[in-house]
């Protein structure tokens, strides 16, 4: 409980600081996810599919309900709850993880020892203080969301290995311990796609151990049948939900919005799409060199490297086989490895090439390993030392360590913060623009608009999406369009049906618009954007019904 008041204070401290300085809405990602939950009951046509397909589904239903609220959607807030929530009890499961791994050696005091309530406030401390997840957990990207759910999973399958370890003829603990283990993975896999990966890698370790306890072990089968339906139960929802709405099974991983979409439209014929691509050493150390700046600056990076690698070694010599399942929380490295070498999945730093920040953030995808492994190194490093002092050196050594490498992230802002200021300038100055636009025209003026590129200047306005007939509003299993859809009569007559057309240069709504003798009412040039035009549309104040 501690543990948990305390990363509550960091969490609400740190989310209000941000939301004073109007930061909680810098990535475009965040401004995405919140309008994707606003628009299932505020839009012409309300229900689950406006969730969409690429994004999973999860982060978007637990945003609903503080979104109702136009004051919170407009601010932000209703999307940064799910996340702060997560990330108090991310801390408290990893403080329960390592308490738990390192109470099954052989200390007699076993999870009640001071030593290892130590270790594991020290991971837990690793984790909270993070300037990274800081500022992600107060914004509604996903990753503090999946970080907890990731935890809580390795922390029951942790219990799990335990139970059937000392008790293989009672297999009722390990049984529960694989059902919690079940539900947290059906989070983690409704929300993003490294849980599907954990998913596979869990449940092929989980009928490993059920096998070795053999004979040993009657009536875990049932435990594990429910542990394995609910490990694939969300990617087959996901599968089959693609293929009824999309008509395409794999829309989520080829369609037009996918990763592998967005790369066909936007690599250069015959360049290389990105770096990493199709080389898995050159992926991993990409995602490597991430994980590190979510860490610390400079040589402080190839430091935690190395804690890291002492952690699994003095965690083997003197942990045993007790260990393992902590294993799990390494599983971001080949999952990442692998998705930006054949994944479409590009990771751009400002060291390297192409010098420039694109999702950095992922790497904060292994702070809980490096977590982890610092607190089980000071751990065991104070064990074989034995002495009193010595076991407080190597505490003050791990506390300064984390303290400056810390210090070094705050000095010259944190990546995920830099990349989300970096890459919103120019998009927030348009957004802006066009927003103060919308706000002169009339109170009731309704709209025709591709929200997938400026849907932040309504939010901005606070125009209802209602009002708004966007590329969402047709029947997605019409393939390749919906002659009846909303949208795909809008922009054949758009007159017929809105007040204003903004369309933005490349869009579906930009081609033909002048054509169609729509008068433009005002241009929009932002450096780095594309230019966004605002046209009357030439009908009524009220639109059709369709």
């Amino acid at each position: 409980m501690l543990v948990v008041w305390l990363a509550g204070a960091v969490s609400l401290i740190s989310f209000f600081s941000y939301l004073r300085y109007g930061d909680v809405l810098l990535y475009g990602d965040a401004v995405a996810h919140i309008n994707i939950a606003r628009r299932v009951f505020d839009s012409r046509t309300p229900g689950l599919l406006q969730l969409g397909t690429v994004w999973l589904p999860l982060p978007h239903v637990l945003m609903i309900p503080f979104l109702l609220s136009d004051g919170w959607w407009q601010s932000g807030i209703g999307g940064s709850i799910p996340s702060l929530v997560a990330f108090v009890l991310g801390a408290a499961g990893i403080f329960r993880l390592v308490r738990v791994a390192l109470s099954s050696d052989s200390t007699p005091e076993g999870e009640s020892s001071p030593a290892v309530r130590i270790a594991a406030g020290m991971a837990a401390a690793i984790y909270v203080a993070n300037p990274n997840l800081i500022y992600l957990q107060a914004t509604a990207m996903t990753e503090a969301l999946y970080l907890g759910l990731f935890l809580w999973a390795v922390v029951h399958f942790s219990e799990f290995v335990r139970a059937l370890e000392r008790a293989p003829e009672q297999p009722a603990a390990a049984n529960s311990s694989l059902v919690k283990c079940g539900l947290c993975l059906v989070g983690a896999c409704l929300t993003r796609y490294d849980g599907w990966f954990l998913a596979v890698v869990m449940g092929g370790a989980a009928l490993l151990v059920g096998w070795r306890s053999g004979a040993r072990s009657k009536g875990l089968g049932h435990g594990l049948a429910k542990f394995i339906l609910l490990a694939a139960a969300a990617p087959v929802f996901w599968i089959a939900y693609n293929a009824i709405v999309y008509q395409n099974p794999l829309e989520f991983a080829n369609g037009p919005y996918s990763a592998r979409g967005i790369e066909l439209r936007t690599s250069p014929r015959g360049s290389a799409p990105h770096p990493g691509s199709r080389n898995l050493a050159e992926a991993a150390s990409y995602f490597l060199k991430a994980a590190e700046l979510n860490l610390a600056r400079g040589n402080w990076g190839r430091l935690w490297v190395g804690v890291g690698v002492a952690g699994l070694i003095l965690g083997a010599a003197g942990g045993g086989r007790s260990l393992w399942p902590l294993l799990m929380l390494a599983l971001p490295l080949p999952f990442y490895t692998l998705s930006i070498a054949y994944g479409s999945v590009p990771i751009f730093l400002p060291i390297w090439w192409p010098y420039s920040l694109y999702n950095a953030r992922y790497g904060v995808q292994l702070l809980p390993a490096f977590a982890v492994a610092a607190a089980i190194a000071a751990y065991f490093a104070a064990r074989f030392l034995g002495s009193i002092k010595a076991k407080a050196l190597v505490a003050g050594a791990l506390v300064i360590f984390v303290a400056g490498s810390y210090a070094s992230v705050w000095w010259g802002q944190p990546v995920s913060f830099r990349e989300a200021w970096n890459n919103s300038r120019t998009r927030q100055a348009l957004e802006k623009e066009l927003a103060s636009t919308l706000e002169e025209l009339p109170p009731n003026a309704t709209f025709l608009m591709y929200l997938g590129n400026h849907v932040g200047a309504l939010e901005i306005a606070g125009i209802p999406l209602r009002r708004v007939i966007y590329e969402g509003n047709h029947r997605t299993w019409k393939r390749p369009s919906d002659p009846q859809g909303l949208w795909e009569q809008a922009l054949a007559d758009p007159a017929r049906y809105v007040d204003f057309v903004v369309a933005s240069d490349g869009d579906a709504v930009s081609s033909g618009m002048e054509r169609r003798g729509l008068e433009p009412l005002l241009v929009i040039h932002v450096t780095g954007q594309p230019r966004v035009v605002l046209y009357r549309a030439r009908g009524g104040s009220r639109p059709a019904t369709p």
